[in-house]
């Protein structure tokens, strides 16, 4: 391995630790070795700013002069050129004695993100010992990360035989202690670093991602899953997570597998397949997979470098269940702007600032409606200051207006709210209209010229909708035939399935496959033919009715019938009733309102049918009789 391939990835050869020689006045040597951090905005801005020439020496303070000791050298080379790394400075005690207080001072430094294939800093430092002999022998190391005993030391393994052995006592510094954490080594001991990468610092990102943050801008997305073998489909959607999140975790239990599909700003699409347990890489981003007998696994910190589609590839076998969890960046947020000019060049005046709807995955300017979507945007109130307030000149007291193009928005695009889609599943499209508008002083838009807005591009009027596949009609087997001899009925579940595989309604009712139908039981019937055929147990009827019927909520306004009730007599010719309500899906809090009957297109269901459980007993075909007591309403 040569030198240069270091260089390239970002590591820089350092000492584990630092021995400093002071001489006394007799001649001997003192060693100090034990050294104590502080944080980096303790030291001067000057010496943060200005490094000097390592010969240098800085002029003594006034702290120094109290003491015995000489002034702070400059500052090190920093320990990595990228990642993360440490820089040192030293001073010389000038007694004979021991000074007290330390020698040495840390700070952070290079903190930039590395390429993504610098590699990493402890495994670089494993590889480092290929060329050298370990009892006898050559080995490809690899890094031991997270020793819960001690972080900082290097602690490799054997690719070829497994063998643990830790190959130096200290890691260099600027080591991360934990792979989950910022904290780093230094001179062989795990010292805090904050996300705002301070030595000691406590500040630590919050789920958004966002140092010190207090989550504001994310919001906690959970969610289930359950396959349908049923469908005929060999694979499905999961869930898709959008760009930017974090702090994704999936768990699938039972015996399909999921694998990942991404798609990035600039839509370019790539495929993962999660074979066994390890690390995988896709858009920048690490995924962590486990396999285990009965469940799977799939952990990403984030964020995502793109949109991730949570795909599940079907087996034989039960139906499975996914759990998933992630926290969604909240992709449209109010941006306060700065303050307008001020309305006058003298003489006292005031200024304004606004607020504007910010795209964070673009990184333009939208509409407003955008930001009124999530209930956590608050628009920022414009603030008001003076200015301007010296005096005017004194000829003739003129106050000079300023021009109104000064601080006049430029003309925008703006646009209408997305129409319905044409179809609701299938393939539509929907529409909005584009305008130019301008703002006047008081805030009031108005349409104007379309020149005028061709500074930037034009915003799309059309755009495809419900590109998924229609549901269609599923008939489950047939049951048994409904007597023990001779003629009766079967009973099949006809369900409608959707295209994530749930049984949702939706389907055309003047396709839907018959769900009875006549059967003949080859065992002749010994009794008189005044007597009906023996019934057995009508399980499959009720449910092949329960299922016909049940229609959920959408968006769009929709009759909903309830559950029928039991039937007003348990024998002979009766009447069940149901509620049948005109109610809608609010899509943002997933709960449904009900709605007045005007308010639904179509026919409204029944509320009421006949219905039949068996003959009465000793009146077997005759009309008018009537043995049964009346069923207590549910």
């Amino acid at each position: 391995m040569t030198g240069s391939s270091f260089w390239t990835t970002g590591l820089v050869l350092l000492a584990a630790y630092v021995e400093v020689v002071v001489w006394a006045s007799d001649g001997e040597a003192v060693f100090i070795r034990e050294y104590t951090l502080i944080r980096r905005d303790h030291l001067s801005e000057e010496s943060l700013q200005h490094p000097e020439d390592p010969s240098s020496r800085t002029a003594r303070s006034e702290e120094d002069r109290d003491t015995l000791w000489d002034a702070w050298g400059s500052w090190s080379e920093c320990s990595r050129t990228c990642g993360g790394g440490a820089s040192y400075s030293l001073r010389r005690c000038l007694s004979s004695k021991t000074c007290e207080g330390q020698n040495i001072k840390y700070r952070t430094c290079s903190n930039v993100d590395c390429p993504s294939d610098a590699g990493d800093f402890r495994a670089q430092q494993c590889s480092a010992h290929a060329d050298v002999r370990f009892q006898g022998q050559f080995h490809d190391w690899l890094p031991v990360y997270n020793d819960p005993d001690n972080p900082c030391s290097l602690k490799c393994k054997a690719k070829d035989s497994g063998l643990v052995v830790e190959l130096a006592p200290k890691v260099l510094d600027g080591t991360r202690c934990y792979t989950e954490s910022l904290d780093m080594c230094i001179s062989g001991a795990c010292q805090i670093v904050g996300c705002d990468h301070e030595l000691g610092s406590t500040a630590k990102e919050d789920n958004c991602g966002i140092c010190d943050g207090d989550g504001s801008s994310c919001r906690l997305v959970r969610g289930h899953y359950k396959s349908q073998h049923a469908s005929g489909k060999t694979e499905d959607t999961v869930v898709i997570i959008p760009y930017k999140s974090r702090h994704v975790r999936l768990v699938l239990k039972g015996s399909d597998h999921l694998y990942v599909e991404s798609k990035t700003l600039q839509g370019i699409k790539s495929e993962l397949m999660l074979d066994k347990s390890g690390q995988y890489y896709l858009e920048n981003t690490t995924l962590d997979y486990q396999k285990l007998s009965d469940k799977e696994i799939l952990r990403v910190t984030g964020p995502l470098g793109g949109d991730f589609t949570i795909k599940i590839q079907f087996s034989s076998g039960a139906d499975s269940v996914v759990q998933y969890i992630y926290y969604q960046p909240i992709a449209h947020r109010w941006r306060e702007t700065d303050f307008f000019p001020c309305s006058v060049t003298c003489g006292g005046g005031y200024q304004l600032t606004s607020a504007e709807c910010f795209d964070l995955r673009s990184g333009r300017v939208v509409v407003d409606q955008y930001c009124h979507y999530y209930p956590e945007n608050i628009k920022p109130k414009p603030k008001l200051q003076e200015c301007n307030m010296e005096p005017c000149l004194d000829s003739d007291g003129y106050k000079e207006i300023m021009p109104y193009d000064l601080y006049h928005p430029l003309p925008r695009w703006e646009s209408s709210p997305w129409t319905a889609c044409s179809t609701s599943c299938g393939g539509g499209i929907q529409s909005r209209s584009v305008t130019c508008v301008e703002e006047d002083m008081q805030g009031n838009i108005t349409p104007t010229d379309e020149w005028k807005c061709l500074y930037s591009p034009k915003t799309a009027i059309l755009q495809p909708c419900n590109a998924f596949d229609c549901p269609t009609w599923l008939a489950q087997e047939w049951s048994p035939c409904t007597v023990t001899c001779g003629q009766g009925l079967r009973y099949r579940v006809v369900l409608c399935i959707d295209h994530r595989g749930l049984h949702a309604g939706g389907c055309n009712p003047t396709t839907k496959p018959h769900i009875k139908e006549e059967c003949l039981v080859t065992v002749p019937c010994y009794k008189s033919i005044d007597t009906l055929p023996v019934e057995a147990k009508p399980v499959w009827h009720k449910q092949a009715i329960e299922l016909e019927e049940e229609v959920t909520a959408t968006e769009e306004p929709t009759y909903i019938p309830g559950p029928w009730q039991p039937c007003s007599r348990t024998c002979g010719v009766g009447m069940q009733r149901r509620t049948v309500k005109c109610q809608v899906m609010l899509s943002f809090s997933q709960s449904v309102a009900d709605l007045p009957d005007d308010e639904c297109e179509g026919d409204k269901p029944a509320a009421s049918q006949p219905c039949y459980n068996k003959p009465c007993s000793g009146g077997l075909g005759h009309e008018g009789q009537t043995c049964c007591k009346p069923a207590l309403l549910q």
